[in-house]
Parts: structure tokens; C-alpha cells; sequence
């Protein structure tokens, strides 16, 4: 064999390899996800860009870095064994809950808009509830291993993890930022599902937490201003329903096929965070239906990926990886699901990104981290099932073996 075929046998040998440890359809929806989202918060925010700097490709350029940066991220983390990050899920909280009473420190936290939600890093802004998310999903999957048995059968195994969750959630609220403190309690609720509690003490917690979440929204004036506003935005378009009625009006302008790609007029300074939390409408006034439709498909394949992914990790007996992609699959379906209604004016507004879409640096690092750990999670199960198949090919073969009348034919001609 020359050394050209050599070579050529080896890269396909390797591009075999990789095609079977990688998640080929993972990885193409995770790119037209955040290849859509360049192109969209570019139309979506050359206007404002303008205005504010100068540059109308200001958001295009620092949303490419966050999008290149968080690809790197990805590769990084799927170089990571799951057992790492598995031993890891206890500090991960200590780590959590040190971030989220730091941005809490006059002095420490960024106030934009009312809200402190970020700790300045110098070139990022670092958003505390989007790693608080990622962090407790890791926690959560570990608790499920180690004390899923204690989950399944007494009320204080199911009880511990979700009071940690809860003081993570007051302390969202204090920032205040209701939107991840409900994304974080449903996600590890959802997870603690999976993993096999009881029916009727999930049920009585979930009344529980539905009568807290509702007394904590109409408690506050602000989050009260929220849902009267969502309830009847135009009963005030020019003041607190101002934000949502062009979000409305902008998706109603898109009709079946759109008005065309960077033909959007309400983000021409009418629709606030049109880049951001508000991508979407966007998104549905240039691309109409048939873009709506598609970017649902797209999330949806996600979630299916995730939940497929954990499945088949599940059936190896790799049951971190499981309970990890369960929880990464229903903290971005329901952040889609959430964010998608809000701009339709299904759900009250929360200011939730769409993940992969959105502009912003700690949402996009955090959601391509989350990607990293499922390319993971599917690498090392493809290593237990082909690892599992050798085994049980092996046994079959010495079973057959030793059930064989051959070797005892053999001894008798010898002797």
C-alpha cells in the first residue's frame, strides 16, 4: 500500500470515527440557529447601531465574537469527561450561589434598566442567572445519581434539591429577575420528574409553587404593571403596553412570506431590544410564517435531539448524561417557548433571550456550554454502546465456544 492510500484510509478511518462520536444533526441545527441569529440581529439592529456608535455593523461584529467565542467554549467542554463535571456539582453550587449574592454588593453588581442582574468583567458583562442555570442543571443531574433512590421513596430526598433551588430563586428575585428564577425552578422540577418522584408530591409541590409564584407576581407593583400589561396591552400602547403592542404589530405586518429581510420597520426605533429580547418579532415581520415556522422546527429538532440523546444514554446505564441532557433539553425548550410567547403576547414579559439567537455574550457562551456538555453526553455513549457491543460479542463467542462438542472430538483423537 503506498503512503498516499495509507494516509488516505487513515482519514477516513477518522472521519468515520468522528462522525459516530459526533452528533452530526445536533451540531447542523445548533449552526443554522446561530447563523439565522447573526443574520437577524444584523437586520434587527443596524438602526440603533448607527445611532449609538456609529458602526451599523457594531452588533454584527460583537455578537460574531460572542458566537466564535462561544464555539470554542463547546469544543472545549467536549473535550471534558462527564465524571468531571459530575464530581464538580457540588462546588458549581457553592460557586453559584457566591455569584448570585455578589451581584447583590452596591458597588459590584450592574444596574441597566432597574435590574441587577450583571458583574462587570471588563469586556463582558457576565449575567449570573445564565450560568445559575447551567450550574444547577449539572447539580441537579449529579443529585439524581447519587440519591435518586432517595428521590423515588422519601419526601427530604425530593425536598433538598428543590429548597436549594428556591433560595437560588429568592435570590433572583432580588435582582430582580423573575423570568430565570421561574426557568431555574421548572427545569430542576422538570429534571426531578424524569428521575422518578412521587406523582403526589410532585403535584402538591407544584400547587405550592404555582400559589408562591402568583403571590410574588401580584405583590410587586412592577411585576403587576407586567401582567396587566400582558393581559391588555392596548390599553396603554404608548406607555407600559408599548413594548409588546409593536412586537404585535410587527409579527402581524410579516403575513405568510414576510415584508422581506431587513425591510422590518418597527425596528426602526419603535420596537425597544429589538436585537435582544425581541428578536423574534423581528425575525417574524421580515420572514413572515414560513421563518416562524422554521425557527419552531429548528427548536423543536433541538429539544428532540436532547431528550433522544439522554434516552440513549439512559438505556447504557450512563445516567448522569441522561439526567444532564434532559435538563439542558428543557431549559432551552422552555426559554424558546417563553421567549417566542412573549412576543406574541401569550405570556407576560420576562427578559428572557432566544437561546442561540439572541445578542448578548453571557447568554450565548452559556447556551454554546450547555451544546458542549450534549456533544458530550452523546460521545461517551456511543463509547459505552460500542464497548457494550464488543463485550457481548465476545461473551457470545466464548459461550459458543465452551458449548462446543469440537475441543472434546480433538481430545479424543489425541489420545
Amino acid at each position: 500500500m503506498s503512503v498516499m492510500q495509507a494516509s488516505r484510509t487513515a482519514q477516513q478511518k477518522i472521519s468515520v470515527t468522528m462522525r459516530r462520536h459526533l452528533d452530526v444533526g445536533l451540531v447542523l441545527v445548533v449552526a443554522a440557529l446561530l447563523g439565522l441569529g447573526l443574520v437577524m440581529v444584523t437586520s434587527a439592529s443596524i438602526g440603533v447601531a448607527d445611532k449609538q456608535t456609529g458602526d451599523p455593523l457594531f452588533f454584527l461584529e460583537r455578537q460574531l465574537v460572542f458566537v466564535l467565542a462561544g464555539v470554542a467554549v463547546a469544543a472545549a467542554i467536549y473535550r471534558v469527561r462527564l465524571a468531571n463535571w459530575e464530581a464538580a456539582g457540588f462546588g458549581l453550587l457553592i460557586f453559584t450561589f457566591f455569584l448570585l449574592a455578589l451581584v447583590l454588593v452596591p458597588g459590584i453588581g450592574k444596574t441597566v434598566n432597574g435590574s441587577t442582574r450583571w458583574i462587570s468583567l471588563g469586556l463582558i458583562n457576565l449575567q449570573v442567572s445564565e450560568l445559575a442555570k447551567l450550574f444547577f442543571v449539572v447539580y441537579v443531574a449529579g443529585y439524581l445519581v447519587r440519591h435518586g433512590r432517595d428521590v423515588r421513596e422519601s419526601f427530604s430526598g425530593f425536598m433538598r434539591p428543590v429548597i436549594l433551588m428556591g433560595l437560588a430563586a429568592m435570590l433572583l428575585l432580588m435582582e430582580p429577575d423573575f423570568g430565570a428564577a421561574a426557568v431555574l425552578m421548572a427545569t430542576g422540577l422538570g429534571m426531578l420528574f424524569l428521575g422518578g418522584v412521587r406523582i403526589g408530591q410532585f403535584g402538591l409541590l407544584m400547587v405550592v409553587v404555582a400559589g408562591a409564584l402568583a403571590v410574588l407576581a401580584v405583590s410587586s407593583p412592577y411585576r403587576l404593571e407586567r401582567l396587566t400589561t400582558f393581559l391588555n396591552p392596548w390599553a396603554d400602547p404608548f406607555d407600559s403596553g408599548f413594548q409588546l403592542t409593536q412586537a404585535l404589530i410587527a409579527i402581524g405586518s410579516g403575513s405568510w412570506g414576510g415584508v422581506g429581510l431587513g425591510g422590518s420597520i418597527q425596528k426602526l426605533f419603535y420596537l425597544p431590544e429589538a436585537h435582544n429580547d425581541f428578536l423574534f418579532a423581528v425575525l417574524a415581520e421580515e420572514l413572515g410564517l414560513l421563518g416562524v415556522l422554521t425557527v419552531v422546527a429548528l427548536y423543536g429538532f433541538l429539544v428532540w435531539r436532547c431528550f433522544s440523546i439522554a434516552a440513549a444514554a439512559e438505556q447504557c446505564g450512563h445516567r448522569f448524561g441522561a439526567y444532564l441532557a434532559y435538563g439542558v433539553g428543557i431549559w432551552m425548550g422552555l426559554q424558546a417557548f417563553i421567549n417566542i410567547g412573549v412576543n406574541m403576547g401569550i405570556l407576560p414579559t420576562k427578559g428572557l433571550t432566544l437561546p442561540l439567537m439572541s445578542a448578548g455574550g453571557s447568554s450565548m457562551l452559556v447556551m454554546c456550554a450547555a451544546i458542549g456538555l450534549l456533544l458530550r453526553v452523546h460521545r461517551e455513549t456511543v463509547q459505552t454502546g460500542a464497548q457494550l457491543a464488543v463485550y457481548s460479542r465476545n461473551a457470545m463467542r466464548r459461550q459458543r465456544n465452551a458449548s462446543s462438542p469440537e475441543p472434546r472430538r480433538k481430545l479424543k483423537e489425541v489420545a
